[in-house]
């Protein structure tokens, strides 16, 4: 019976102009008052999905729309990083939902569902470069902290708006919207490290509001504009440790992170465990 309730709102789904409600959605979310009103909205979704604030800085005043609750900022030291400059961190707060090899002709699959590299990174000259590689994946469900961090440390060399539609990322669109993280808008932000060599980190939107935003960049997405593609030429790129924060989900959604064949990784958590911003995820085969 849950199965095809699941399945009857993925196929209510398809018929709805989804990224305009989710750009309406946006605009309610960005409304600054009256404080009242943004007070007890943020009230229910804390009560409805048992946010812990206590990791947070909330402000004295409240906050001043519901947006800037949903991408409230976390409290410094709260995130420790990881003290191994070997280990790649996890890039945001969720539930690791799937990990592992990226196979020969640049594919993976998640959950079962297969996947090709150039699909999801919206470049398909960049695929090979992943190829044999491996891959990790994190949702964040709504009451996660959804800031999301790097998980290398190294200078970005692009930044690339994959456009697209916006399907809800929860088990309702992963079992039953076929290629679903490579349907939905997305982000895809590349760095160069030196320990762990080109890495991918893909920040995939969701229905809802539905943006996407960078943090050391001007850059927005589901605005009605395709945001294109920034790239950094040396000297001019900007560095990020690993845990710098690198961008935020404006409601939503999944990280997936591509490791290259060049620079292996071990996968040090299983599919299903809890993982925090700073907390490592993969080492460096051999370090």
């Amino acid at each position: 019976m849950a199965v095809r309730a699941s399945r009857l709102a993925a196929e209510s789904l398809r018929i709805l102009p989804r990224k305009r409600l989710s750009r309406m959605m946006g605009r309610l979310a960005d409304l600054s008052g009256p404080p009242p009103l943004v007070q007890r909205a943020v009230e229910t979704f804390v009560r409805v999905y048992g946010v812990d604030l206590a990791e947070y800085d909330v402000p004295a005043e409240g906050w001043e729309s519901f947006d800037a609750f949903f991408t409230r900022p976390i409290r410094t030291g709260a995130r420790p990083v990881d003290p191994d400059p070997n280990v790649a961190v996890s890039p945001a707060d969720g539930r690791l939902e799937d990990a592992g090899p990226i196979d020969r002709g640049a594919t993976l699959r998640v959950k079962g569902k297969l996947y090709e590299v150039g699909e999801l990174l919206g470049d398909e000259s960049a695929a090979g470069r992943f190829d044999g590689g491996t891959f990790a994946v994190v949702y964040l469900a709504p009451p996660d902290y959804h800031r999301v961090h790097a998980a290398v440390a190294g200078p970005v060399t692009t930044v690339r708006h994959v456009p697209g539609t916006l399907y809800p990322v929860n088990a309702i669109g992963t079992e039953h919207i076929p290629r679903l993280f490579a349907r939905n808008e997305r982000v895809a932000v590349t760095q160069r490290s030196v320990v762990h060599g080109e890495v991918a980190t893909i920040l995939v939107g969701a229905i809802g509001v539905g943006r996407i935003s960078v943090s050391f960049e001007d850059f927005l997405t589901n605005t009605g504009v395709d945001a294109g593609v920034r790239t950094y030429a040396n000297g001019a790129a900007p560095e990020l440790d690993r845990g710098d924060e690198l961008g935020m989900f404006h409601l939503g959604s999944t990280v997936i992170v591509f490791f290259p064949p060049s620079h292996p990784v071990d996968i040090l958590k299983r599919p299903g465990d809890r993982v925090c911003v700073g907390e490592g995820v993969a080492r460096r085969v051999g370090a």
